[in-house]
């Protein structure tokens, strides 16, 4: 892998995973995917005004894309001087370069280690500006580069962003949203949670639209809540079918009745400056030779399983129990093949690399929807 305009090396390359040693190259590919969660954040906007999308559903997508804004900017700060000899070994942000194009999982579970101690780092450092005192001494009297002060600013900064909370975690557990009242026993709530896929070290967020019939609504029902926590996160797995998700918590909480999930995996990221994912769009940003910060194209996946319609089934001698029969996909044998009642992918990317995937018009892409990045950031749908 090389650096990006020159033939430098700036990679550390260890199987699927690599690490960003080099200074530029580690900055370039902060900045590249601020401005990509940017755009996602268009392009949910852009759903929402076709009607693909609801209100609820974009706005908590956007919170969820902007709690990844604060992840990757507090790991630019934690890694902010890359390279630089610091005075001590710190490593440098480590990468799924043939995955995902994002962060390793690891690098997360690092991060809510940090998160812990945060306060107590933050005591043991001088302020933001004895720092910045210090270094101007250091380069007017010393006329020295003061590296290592720069090194002791960003770590402040970095458990600064910590302590500011809302980043994207590994677990983000779930929260509740009242949609409203069916009727006089029935409530409808959306239960939303998102997770760091650690086996393809992608974000992957959940939606699922539920109707209550307990006596006390789900979230102030400390007997059910906490029950209904833990199981959607055990089962927050990507090689789960949505189907097996939705039975599961079906069968398992007998007054809360599933009747649609959405499952949205964020990525991959390609970029060949940075990743090494074989097939069309490999080939497409070979091609298009996009300058810096347009060399890059995201594919967002949305999966959605609908409850058709409810059955009555019996439990024990004197009672039923409400049960959903879920809609797979009609077509062929997909819906038992998916577990869903569609799935739904879709690639956001800058206009050059755009032109050439339409010029190229590889298989398997006709049914993928192309958002485009065009000036100014605005974002277009094809």
């Amino acid at each position: 892998m090389t650096h990006e305009g020159d033939g430098s090396t700036d990679i550390k390359v260890d199987h699927d995973h690599v690490g960003l040693t080099e200074l530029f190259a580690s900055r370039r590919y902060f900045r590249k995917f601020e401005a990509i969660i940017g755009h996602l954040t268009r392009v949910a906007a852009t759903m929402e005004t076709e009607g693909t999308l609801r209100k609820t559903e974009v706005r908590l997508l956007t919170r969820y894309m902007m709690s990844l804004t604060f992840t990757f900017r507090a790991l630019s700060m934690k890694y902010l001087l890359v390279g630089r000899d610091t005075g001590r070994f710190f490593g440098s942000l480590t990468i799924d370069s043939h995955e995902s194009g994002f962060p390793v999982a690891t690098e997360l579970m690092t991060m809510a280690n940090d998160a812990q101690q945060a306060a107590k780092h933050l005591a043991n450092l001088p302020s933001e500006s004895a720092l910045k005192d210090e270094m101007v001494r250091v380069i007017v009297s010393d006329r020295e580069i003061p590296t290592k002060l720069q090194f002791a600013l960003s770590q402040r900064l970095y458990y600064q962003e910590l302590l500011r909370g809302e980043l994207f975690w590994v677990q983000n557990d779930p929260d509740c949203v009242w949609l409203g009242d069916v009727s006089a026993e029935r409530r409808s709530f959306l239960l939303h949670w998102a997770v760091y896929d650690s086996q393809v070290n992608l974000p992957v967020v959940y939606l699922m639209e539920v109707e209550d019939t307990g006596r006390t609504a789900l979230p102030k029902d400390q007997r059910r809540w906490p029950g209904v926590q833990a199981h959607l996160i055990a089962q927050s797995l990507g090689g789960l079918k949505l189907l097996t998700i939705a039975r599961g918590f079906d069968e398992d909480f007998a007054d809360l009745h599933p009747k649609r999930l959405r499952r949205f995996h964020l990525g991959p990221m390609y970029s060949s400056a940075y990743t090494t994912q074989s097939g069309p769009l490999s080939d497409v940003l070979a091609d298009a030779a996009a300058p810096e910060g347009q060399d890059w194209a995201l594919v967002w996946t949305a999966e959605n399983l609908e409850s058709e319609r409810a059955v009555e089934e019996r439990a024990g001698w004197f009672s039923t129990v409400e049960r959903q029969v879920f809609a797979l996909d009609p077509f062929s044998a997909r819906g038992a093949e998916t577990g869903a009642t569609h799935t739904e992918r879709a690639i956001i990317l800058p206009q050059r690399p755009f032109q050439v995937l339409a010029e190229r018009n590889p298989p398997g892409f006709s049914d993928v929807r192309k958002f485009v990045v065009g000036a100014g950031g605005r974002v277009l749908r094809y």
